[in-house]
């Protein structure tokens, strides 16, 4: 029988049981697990873990398990290169496109405002959200931890606010994304490249106040769709700048 004993560090906690957090405790491992199996038998999906310590050591997930070891796992670190250390996975965590799960249609729209390639269909089932994931290097986002616990994700967050505004939020402040945003250049329909086209082009298609307000028209190429800069941009705008105040 292997006896292990584990500790997880900050936001991991919040998927262990009330006594099982931010202390160390004994934990009788499956035979010849590995540190991935029991991390997740713990109830953390891998792809919220950044580095995981056996005795000291920096290993990866597929690491079995020996009587005695102590394990320490890590989430996202925001403000420390551990790249020398890192064991658990290939690539680096955070590669900027996303695919989101059925419940997440508003973040997903927001996070596209924002400028971040967000792939979202809320026909997606979870293997074929865990595909798109794998296959494209995309971060999954979703507040179902079964889904992240798929082997075949590396990239993964899980969502834990339940508003779209706050979620986004969240995502800013977890994955550092304020240097990285570029808002309003993909289309929240379509997830394309906005391009900017002559007012001229698209006059009788404008209705008669915006004709008069504004000069500066993009539009999506796939939906044909128009954007200007009216209350909706600017109530758009009043919830990205604090984000972007973080860059």
């Amino acid at each position: 029988m292997v006896t292990a004993t584990f500790r997880f560090y900050e936001e991991l906690n919040d998927f262990l049981p009330a006594e099982r957090r931010r202390q160390a405790f004994a934990c009788v491992c499956a035979r010849a697990a590995s540190t991935k199996h029991m991390i997740e038998a713990l109830g953390v999906p891998h792809t919220e873990v950044e580095l995981v310590l056996v005795n000291g050591e920096s290993v990866g997930f597929e690491r079995l398990l020996e009587d005695g070891d102590r394990v320490a796992v890590y989430p996202k670190f925001e403000a420390l290169d551990i790249s020398s250390l890192l064991k658990v996975r290939e690539q680096p965590l955070r590669v900027l496109r996303f695919v989101a799960d059925a419940h997440l249609g508003g973040l997903a729209h927001l996070l596209r405002m924002a400028g971040f390639d967000t792939l979202y269909d809320n026909h997606f089932n979870d293997p074929e959200i865990a595909e798109i994931g794998a296959s494209q290097v995309r971060i999954v986002l979703t507040r179902d931890r079964e889904l992240l616990k798929r082997r075949i994700i590396s990239h993964g967050c899980y969502v834990h606010a339940l508003k779209p505004a706050q979620q986004l939020r969240e995502l800013f402040e977890r994955l550092d994304l304020a240097s990285s945003a570029r808002p309003f250049t993909l289309c929240i329909h379509c997830n394309l490249p906005l391009r900017e086209v002559d007012k001229f082009e698209v006059l009788e298609r404008l209705p008669p106040k915006v004709r008069q307000l504004y000069q500066r028209f993009l539009t999506c190429e796939r939906c044909q769709r128009l954007f200007w800069e009216g209350s909706h941009w600017r109530s758009m705008r009043a919830l990205l700048q604090p984000l972007l105040d973080q860059a």
